[in-house]
């Protein structure tokens, strides 16, 4: 199909044969700029020009995306002083292109009487359709989505542009890494106000437009942290900001808050800080607001978030769940980061979970060749629906990390409140609360003695504490970003750590010196899952690059990439004979794999959003597993792996599941996330 180009035609779209358009009788223009064939309208910038779909024919029809700028050039004054704005706004485009969360500039040209400028396609959802797909976002993305795009303002806002209409639709979660990419710069809203006759042109849209720049046409940097505000509002309540401007003007902005809460929705729970942030985000006088990215990060800081779009979900090894950009989100997220992520130890691993692999087993591999009988059963004193959570109430906000001790006696939980709480599982009663991070903890695990536990956070530190104290024993750095996953190794001597999206790299650590032993590199994304084998020769990361890699502990090599998953890696977990590996990803599925020969056993199907979390429970008998899931769909899942079937699903009540941790004895689930119980635990029996 081919599209007709004049800015007022009702039906543009025609026949690839037609030389006129077959509703407004123009001449169809096959080619733009003599390589650009328009083939759809993406959006009506009203009779002042259109954006289009194109084929770039001398790059295999690759898509890219062609903005038009009206009305026809004829004359002079105004429309010679559009012409020369057009030009500086688009060489201010290609400087602006250097950064990687905005769209490329290919092209700019007049023809036919039209301005045109080409920039690259980014292949992705906005956020408004991803909010109307899965909903409200929780604290969480909302903090990763200020985290991944405030950097993106600082960056236009020191050369001097200033975007004007901030808003869900012009934020795009690219699918490749699952970062926001911010899009519609200010190119065709400068020259349409230029060459417009009527006076007082507002360049932005209702609700989301800050005051001056609504009553006087002027924005600055601040006008841009205000629509950013809004966005973030419309996205975490669910609620329009273009809809209460229609009731009411500015008045919602002072009471905002309402909304949280709102008639026949889920209670939106806010953490006083991110509440603050909003309040000054959402000023009406420019002088009370945010005056640049900058302070909005700095009371932000540190939460550093691995980069939004990643995945947002890590794990930890060892009895041990986790998760870290919760999201997308996300990615990122993510998102999460999920979009999105830490895991415990041999027993559990969620979301960065584990992988443990025998390179020196000297028996054969096997797969699981029996039946393999449901490991968890209800707990004969719970006298009605033993499935239903019981929650442990104290964190302020997610819970992004669960992890139980290897006695079974003990719950450790992490949440983006920078607290670890630990509970007696006897009593449900908390034990203490651990403080020291300086910003959300991604990941626990505890020592293979119980004796130590293990954080990481996205401060970028790791801290061992003494839990028989409570006292911080030594805080671990080197990371150049967030710590998505801790594991112990088998003998507690070692410590092993994934970071995320800026660092890729995984840390090895001697425990009994706090010293760096080894950098392992190799992951092109974070790594929010790492795990040793249960002989401590082989250590497994999954990253959000798509793939699993298994490294030789002895020499530092990589043994093997496990590869062909089509999106982020949330979770990995191995098998209790250590010869199997599953994966949960945010492609919404769980993979089995065969470790001896690298290649997919199964691909289990039924949860409909990303999975985050992935542990294996087993009893004394070698055939009696279980896999068990948790996900951003708000449920956990029993699985039978050899067969692949589902045995029962554990409604969490509300809330993504974040992370989920199974005590050693088998008779408690544990599941960490947001909504209204963020951290739950379900008895069971074997």
């Amino acid at each position: 199909m081919l599209c007709c180009v004049n800015p007022d035609c009702p039906k543009p779209v025609n026949p690839d044969e037609n030389n006129y358009c077959h509703s407004c009788r123009a001449e169809l223009i096959p080619l733009l700029g003599g390589r650009y064939r328009p083939t759809q309208v993406l959006s009506d910038e009203g009779g002042f020009g259109r954006t289009y779909l194109a084929e770039d024919i001398h790059k295999l029809n690759e898509c890219c995306v062609v903005k038009q700028f009206a009305p026809k050039l004829q004359g002079t004054g105004p429309l010679t002083k559009a012409i020369e704005l057009f030009k500086q706004e688009a060489s201010r485009l290609q400087e602006l292109a250097e950064h990687r969360q905005i769209p490329t500039l290919l092209a700019y040209f007049e023809q036919n009487n039209y301005l045109f400028l080409v920039q690259q396609f980014i292949d992705g959802q906005n956020l408004l359709k991803e909010w109307q797909t899965r909903g409200s976002y929780s604290e969480t993305e909302i903090r990763e989505l200020l985290l991944d795009l405030l950097p993106v303002l600082k960056f236009i806002h020191v050369r001097g542009v200033i975007h004007r209409d901030i808003k869900p639709q012009n934020i795009i979660r690219r699918q490749s890494d699952g970062r926001l990419v911010l899009i519609d710069f200010g190119a065709s809203k400068q020259l349409t106000a230029t060459v417009q006759t009527k006076m007082g042109t507002v360049i932005g849209s209702h609700g989301y437009t800050a005051l001056e720049q609504m009553q006087d046409g002027k924005a600055y940097p601040a006008s841009d942290l205000f629509s950013l505000g809004a966005t973030c509002f419309h996205l975490l309540t669910g609620v329009r900001p273009s809809q209460l401007w229609m009731q009411q003007g500015y008045g919602w902005v002072a009471s905002w808050r309402q909304y949280l809460s709102s008639p026949g929705k889920n209670r939106v729970f806010l953490s006083v800080e991110l509440g603050e942030v909003l309040d000054k985000l959402l000023q009406l006088d420019i002088q009370k607001r945010y005056q640049s990215a900058d302070e909005v990060i700095t009371d932000l800081t540190p939460r550093l978030s691995p980069s939004s779009s990643v995945p947002p979900t890590i794990l930890t090894p060892t009895f041990a769940a986790t998760r870290v950009n919760k999201g997308p989100v996300s990615s990122q997220p993510n998102n999460k980061l999920q979009s999105q992520l830490l895991l415990g130890s041999s027993i559990l691993v969620f979301g960065l979970g584990g992988v443990w692999y025998f390179q020196t087993r000297p028996n054969p591999m096997r797969e699981f060749s029996q039946p393999i009988s449901p490991l968890i059963q209800p707990k004969k004193t719970v006298p009605e629906n033993p499935f239903l959570p019981e929650p442990l109430n104290g964190h302020s906000s997610d819970v992004n990390s669960v992890a139980f001790s290897p006695d079974s006696t003990t719950l450790a939980s992490a949440s983006d409140d920078k607290t670890i709480k630990l509970w007696n599982l006897a009593n449900k009663a908390e034990i203490r609360t651990l403080e020291g991070h300086s910003s959300w903890i991604w990941t626990v695990a505890f020592s293979p003695n119980s004796k130590a536990l293990a954080s990481g956070s996205a401060d970028k530190t790791i801290k061992l504490w003494n839990l028989e104290t409570g006292k911080l024993i030594r805080t671990l750095e080197g990371h150049t970003d967030g710590v998505s996953s801790v594991t112990f190794s088998p003998d507690g001597k070692t410590l092993a750590s994934g970071s995320a999206s800026q660092d890729k790299t995984i840390k090895l650590w001697n425990l009994q010196t706090g010293k760096l032993i080894r950098t392992l590199e190799g992951h092109t994304n974070g790594v929010p899952s790492v795990v040793f084998s249960p002989d401590g020769m082989t250590l497994a990361s999954g990253s959000w690059d798509k793939t699993i890699k298994l490294w030789n502990l002895k020499t530092g090599k990589l043994i093997r990439a496990l590869e062909g998953n089509p999106d982020s890696i949330l979770s990995v977990a191995f098998a209790p004979d250590g010869l199997t590996l599953a994966s949960g990803s945010k492609d919404m599925k769980i993979k089995l794999w065969n470790l001896k020969t690298g290649k997919l056993i199964h691909t289990l199907k039924g949860h409909n959003d990303k999975v985050n979390s992935v542990t294996f429970l087993s009893s004394a008998s070698p055939n009696c597993v279980t896999l068990v899931s948790g996900s951003s769909d708000k449920t956990i899942k029993l699985w039978n792996p050899v067969t692949g079937k589902e045995i029962r699903t554990l409604k969490t009540g509300s809330g993504y599941i974040y992370a989920v941790a199974i005590s050693p004895d088998g008779q408690t689930i544990a599941g960490g996330g947001s909504g209204e119980n963020i951290l739950k635990i379900w008895q069971m029996i074997q």
